[in-house]
Protein backbone atom coordinates (compact mmCIF):
# COMPACT_ATOMS: atom_id res chain seq x y z
CA UNK A 1 0.00 0.00 0.00
CA UNK A 2 1.45 3.49 -0.97
CA UNK A 3 1.75 6.58 1.14
CA UNK A 4 -0.44 9.18 -0.37
CA UNK A 5 -0.59 12.98 0.69
CA UNK A 6 -3.85 13.55 1.76
CA UNK A 7 -4.06 17.16 0.85
CA UNK A 8 -6.30 18.10 -1.33
CA UNK A 9 -6.59 20.57 -3.80
CA UNK A 10 -8.63 23.81 -4.05
CA UNK A 11 -10.13 24.40 -7.32
CA UNK A 12 -12.93 26.50 -7.47
CA UNK A 13 -15.22 27.81 -4.63
CA UNK A 14 -18.39 29.62 -4.97
CA UNK A 15 -20.57 31.60 -2.18
CA UNK A 16 -23.68 29.77 -1.37
CA UNK A 17 -24.88 31.97 1.09
CA UNK A 18 -23.58 35.08 3.61
CA UNK A 19 -26.04 35.13 7.11
CA UNK A 20 -25.10 37.24 9.30
CA UNK A 21 -23.46 34.24 11.71
CA UNK A 22 -22.46 31.97 8.89
CA UNK A 23 -21.21 32.01 5.31
CA UNK A 24 -21.84 29.04 3.37
CA UNK A 25 -19.30 27.98 0.50
CA UNK A 26 -18.87 25.44 -2.57
CA UNK A 27 -15.58 23.62 -3.11
CA UNK A 28 -14.46 21.66 -5.86
CA UNK A 29 -11.32 20.04 -5.01
CA UNK A 30 -9.22 16.86 -6.34
CA UNK A 31 -8.21 14.56 -4.07
CA UNK A 32 -5.16 12.62 -3.48
CA UNK A 33 -5.86 10.28 -5.91
CA UNK A 34 -7.08 12.93 -8.47
CA UNK A 35 -10.54 12.34 -8.57
CA UNK A 36 -12.74 15.51 -8.20
CA UNK A 37 -15.47 15.90 -5.31
CA UNK A 38 -17.65 18.58 -3.84
CA UNK A 39 -16.99 19.93 -0.36
CA UNK A 40 -19.61 22.64 0.99
CA UNK A 41 -17.68 24.29 3.85
CA UNK A 42 -19.40 26.77 6.45
CA UNK A 43 -17.17 29.71 7.22
CA UNK A 44 -17.56 30.98 11.04
CA UNK A 45 -15.52 34.10 12.76
CA UNK A 46 -14.58 31.87 15.96
CA UNK A 47 -15.51 31.88 19.34
CA UNK A 48 -14.24 31.54 22.62
CA UNK A 49 -15.70 29.42 26.16
CA UNK A 50 -14.85 29.44 29.38
CA UNK A 51 -14.81 27.12 32.18
CA UNK A 52 -15.36 29.58 35.35
CA UNK A 53 -14.25 27.48 38.77
CA UNK A 54 -14.35 28.94 42.24
CA UNK A 55 -12.54 28.27 44.98
CA UNK A 56 -15.00 25.38 45.87
CA UNK A 57 -14.38 23.81 42.93
CA UNK A 58 -17.67 24.54 41.72
CA UNK A 59 -18.05 25.22 37.79
CA UNK A 60 -20.73 28.19 36.48
CA UNK A 61 -22.06 27.06 33.69
CA UNK A 62 -25.62 28.50 31.25
CA UNK A 63 -28.83 26.40 30.39
CA UNK A 64 -30.34 27.60 27.05
CA UNK A 65 -32.49 26.63 24.79
CA UNK A 66 -30.75 25.83 21.18
CA UNK A 67 -33.34 26.22 18.40
CA UNK A 68 -31.15 23.46 15.67
CA UNK A 69 -31.50 20.55 18.32
CA UNK A 70 -34.96 21.94 19.79
CA UNK A 71 -33.83 21.70 23.21
CA UNK A 72 -32.16 23.18 26.42
CA UNK A 73 -28.88 22.26 26.81
CA UNK A 74 -26.28 22.62 29.56
CA UNK A 75 -23.20 24.86 28.26
CA UNK A 76 -20.07 26.61 29.51
CA UNK A 77 -20.47 30.33 29.05
CA UNK A 78 -19.25 31.17 25.45
CA UNK A 79 -20.02 33.68 22.39
CA UNK A 80 -18.50 34.04 18.85
CA UNK A 81 -16.14 36.73 18.52
CA UNK A 82 -16.87 40.11 16.81
CA UNK A 83 -14.34 39.90 14.16
CA UNK A 84 -11.57 37.45 13.03
CA UNK A 85 -8.94 39.75 14.67
CA UNK A 86 -10.20 40.50 17.93
CA UNK A 87 -8.03 39.16 20.78
CA UNK A 88 -9.88 35.72 21.51
CA UNK A 89 -8.84 36.01 25.62
CA UNK A 90 -11.04 39.70 25.21
CA UNK A 91 -13.65 37.88 23.73
CA UNK A 92 -13.74 35.42 26.85
CA UNK A 93 -13.80 37.41 29.57
CA UNK A 94 -16.15 39.73 27.76
CA UNK A 95 -18.25 36.67 27.41
CA UNK A 96 -17.77 35.39 31.35
CA UNK A 97 -19.07 38.47 31.92
CA UNK A 98 -22.40 39.10 29.81
CA UNK A 99 -23.72 35.85 30.06
CA UNK A 100 -22.76 35.55 34.53
CA UNK A 101 -22.04 38.54 35.68
CA UNK A 102 -18.42 36.88 36.83
CA UNK A 103 -14.91 37.97 36.55
CA UNK A 104 -11.87 36.51 36.81
CA UNK A 105 -8.10 37.22 37.94
CA UNK A 106 -6.45 34.21 36.49
CA UNK A 107 -6.84 33.14 32.57
CA UNK A 108 -5.33 29.43 31.19
CA UNK A 109 -6.20 28.88 28.04
CA UNK A 110 -6.68 25.20 27.83
CA UNK A 111 -7.32 23.95 24.10
CA UNK A 112 -8.04 25.68 20.58
CA UNK A 113 -10.92 23.03 19.16
CA UNK A 114 -12.49 22.52 15.77
CA UNK A 115 -15.57 22.50 16.43
CA UNK A 116 -16.76 20.36 13.50
CA UNK A 117 -13.58 19.93 11.03
CA UNK A 118 -15.58 18.00 8.63
CA UNK A 119 -17.53 21.38 7.67
CA UNK A 120 -16.77 24.15 9.61
CA UNK A 121 -13.74 26.08 9.95
CA UNK A 122 -14.41 27.59 13.31
CA UNK A 123 -12.30 27.39 16.26
CA UNK A 124 -13.52 27.78 19.76
CA UNK A 125 -10.81 28.91 22.53
CA UNK A 126 -11.24 27.16 26.05
CA UNK A 127 -10.16 29.08 28.90
CA UNK A 128 -10.28 28.04 32.78
CA UNK A 129 -10.86 31.42 34.67
CA UNK A 130 -10.39 31.19 38.28
CA UNK A 131 -10.19 33.91 40.87
CA UNK A 132 -13.77 34.62 40.30
CA UNK A 133 -15.88 38.11 40.95
CA UNK A 134 -19.22 38.59 41.14
CA UNK A 135 -20.60 41.39 38.73
CA UNK A 136 -23.70 42.30 36.83
CA UNK A 137 -24.76 39.92 33.93
CA UNK A 138 -25.32 42.01 30.64
CA UNK A 139 -27.28 39.67 28.52
CA UNK A 140 -27.52 40.29 24.74
CA UNK A 141 -31.01 40.98 23.54
CA UNK A 142 -31.45 37.81 22.17
CA UNK A 143 -30.24 35.65 24.72
CA UNK A 144 -32.54 33.94 27.17
CA UNK A 145 -30.22 31.89 29.68
CA UNK A 146 -30.20 30.25 33.55
CA UNK A 147 -26.62 30.11 35.33
CA UNK A 148 -26.12 27.25 36.92
CA UNK A 149 -23.62 26.04 39.43
CA UNK A 150 -22.37 23.04 40.54
CA UNK A 151 -19.25 20.90 41.07
CA UNK A 152 -17.15 20.52 38.58
CA UNK A 153 -16.47 16.81 39.14
CA UNK A 154 -20.45 16.10 38.58
CA UNK A 155 -20.19 18.07 34.87
CA UNK A 156 -17.51 15.74 34.17
CA UNK A 157 -19.79 12.68 35.66
CA UNK A 158 -22.30 14.21 33.34
CA UNK A 159 -20.30 14.19 30.58
CA UNK A 160 -18.89 10.92 30.91
CA UNK A 161 -22.23 9.57 31.28
CA UNK A 162 -23.54 10.98 28.25
CA UNK A 163 -25.80 13.89 29.87
CA UNK A 164 -23.24 16.57 28.49
CA UNK A 165 -23.85 16.96 24.25
CA UNK A 166 -22.42 20.36 23.71
CA UNK A 167 -18.55 19.91 22.70
CA UNK A 168 -17.05 22.52 24.33
CA UNK A 169 -18.52 21.80 27.45
CA UNK A 170 -17.27 18.10 26.96
CA UNK A 171 -14.01 19.13 25.96
CA UNK A 172 -13.51 22.30 28.27
CA UNK A 173 -14.61 20.32 31.75
CA UNK A 174 -12.35 17.54 31.29
CA UNK A 175 -9.33 19.47 30.17
CA UNK A 176 -10.10 21.69 33.33
CA UNK A 177 -10.72 18.69 35.82
CA UNK A 178 -7.11 17.64 34.65
CA UNK A 179 -5.65 20.79 34.82
CA UNK A 180 -7.09 21.28 38.23
CA UNK A 181 -5.94 17.76 39.53
CA UNK A 182 -2.33 18.56 38.23
CA UNK A 183 -2.86 16.26 35.09
CA UNK A 184 -0.94 18.61 32.64
CA UNK A 185 -1.43 16.91 29.52
CA UNK A 186 -1.13 19.76 27.52
CA UNK A 187 1.22 22.75 27.73
CA UNK A 188 -1.54 25.37 29.06
CA UNK A 189 -0.81 29.23 28.15
CA UNK A 190 -1.56 31.04 31.04
CA UNK A 191 -3.40 34.79 30.27
CA UNK A 192 -3.76 37.92 31.88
Amino acid sequence: MSEWNLKETLLDKEDVFDGTLLHVERWRAQLPNGAIATREMIRHVGASAIVPVDGEGNVYLVRQYRAPIARETLELPAGKLDSKAEDRLQAAKRELEEETGLRAKEWVKLADMAAAAAYTDEIVSIYLARGLEKGEAHLDDDEFLRVVKMPLRELCDMAASGKIQDSKTLCGSLLAERYIGGEHAIEPENCQ
